[in-house]
């Protein structure tokens, strides 16, 4: 296939199907790389939401770099990737220490920000400043592999290197904003993982996949990711119109954000093993723990985690003191940021409470 007529198909097709999205609304490099964010591990249907919401909080670096993290973490909440958004807030703070509060305009100084990766200084770079980096990403693979045939996988030092210079090579250089945009949107409408509709494609006739009846074999991938699994019994410990909560701070999934006291076991343990344990024990300084109920287990699946999870609800005689604890009025819990497992937890209390008292 000649390569001039390969981004010409594609950008056709893109004016024809690009959705609406409210970070088309203009290039701002702001926009983009919000939108780019968020969108590393959410849907675009999801991120929309959670776009809007981002920016009506943070409207521009300045804002965003000068918010409490604890704030950030808590209009992040329930997009799951904790990290993203405490990189963002920190890269927000490079931008205004570094770039005098001015989004930085070359692919070297994006990159360098916090957070950020090829990837998104690509995507940065072109749409916003008209530069020849092109994107690669899971929906750039798909989408390359399939039309070119390329088996080589896409997680080896090999394949990301061909990829990378197979997607330089057909990027259209005048307008490398729209092109990216274009090949994004082609895999995530038209070339779909499972079941795309080939026969509506531009590429068809040149795609080598489709007329190798490969589409489900591509792209390959070498490695297949180990699952950990991992058992989390939290404590809902009530005392008066309060409840404790403690910060997650080691260096794991939902660093920074708030929790339920956290029993986690090697396996699952029944609920005489969880009180009779040294680990539970030790937690108590004063007698009075009343078990209230014990919930079944939930399975809450991260990417490469799956967690099984307990909820033991516990009424406290007295107010205890714990190094790690803090003692939060019912009303207020809801300023907290805490993970979408908890907070789904908490919902359903106080729904529960509100239909007890109506």
């Amino acid at each position: 296939m000649i390569m001039p007529e390969f981004h010409k198909i594609l950008t056709d097709w893109y004016k024809q199907n690009k959705r609406d999205l409210p970070w088309r609304v203009n290039n701002d490099p702001y926009y983009v790389w919000v939108s780019e964010i968020i969108l590393q591990q959410t849907r675009v249907d999801q991120g929309i939401n959670y776009f809007i919401r981002f920016i009506d909080r943070f409207p521009n670096i300045d804002s965003l770099a000068n918010a409490p993290e604890n704030e950030v973490l808590k209009v992040w909440q329930g997009l799951g990737y904790y990290s993203r958004a405490r990189n963002m807030h920190k890269a927000a703070q490079q931008v205004m220490s570094g770039f005098n509060g001015y989004f930085p305009k070359t692919y070297i100084d994006i990159e360098n920000l916090k957070g950020v990766g090829s990837y998104t200084a690509s995507a940065i770079a072109s749409i916003s400043y008209g530069l020849p980096f092109a994107v690669v990403d899971g929906n750039v693979f798909r989408v390359l592999s399939r039309i070119f045939g390329i088996e080589t996988p896409i997680d080896s030092t090999t394949g990301k290197r061909e990829f990378t210079k197979l997607a330089n090579t057909l990027l259209d250089k005048p307008n490398p904003g729209t092109y990216n945009e274009a090949i994004m949107e082609f895999g995530a409408l038209q070339c779909v993982p499972r079941n795309p509709n080939c026969n509506s494609c531009p590429f068809q006739v040149q795609c080598v996949a489709f007329n190798k009846a490969e589409i489900s074999k591509l792209p390959v991938k070498a490695n297949k990711t180990k699952i950990r699994h991992r058992y989390f019994n939290y404590l809902y410990l009530k005392h008066e119109k309060s409840i404790y909560l403690e910060k997650r701070e080691q260096n794991d999934i939902w660093k920074n954000m708030y929790q339920l006291p956290l029993i986690e076991s090697l396996n699952a343990l029944s609920i005489e093993e969880l009180l009779s344990s040294e680990e539970f024990k030790s937690l108590f300084k004063k007698p009075g723990v009343i078990i209230d109920s014990v919930g079944g287990e939930i399975i809450h699946l991260l990417s490469h985690q799956r967690l099984h999870v307990k909820f033991i609800e516990i009424s406290l005689l007295h107010s205890e003191t714990h190094p790690t604890w803090l003692k939060i009025p019912l009303e207020t819990v809801s300023e907290y940021p805490v993970p979408r497992l908890i907070d789904n937890f908490l919902l359903e209390k106080s729904r529960n409470k509100m239909e007890h008292h109506s």
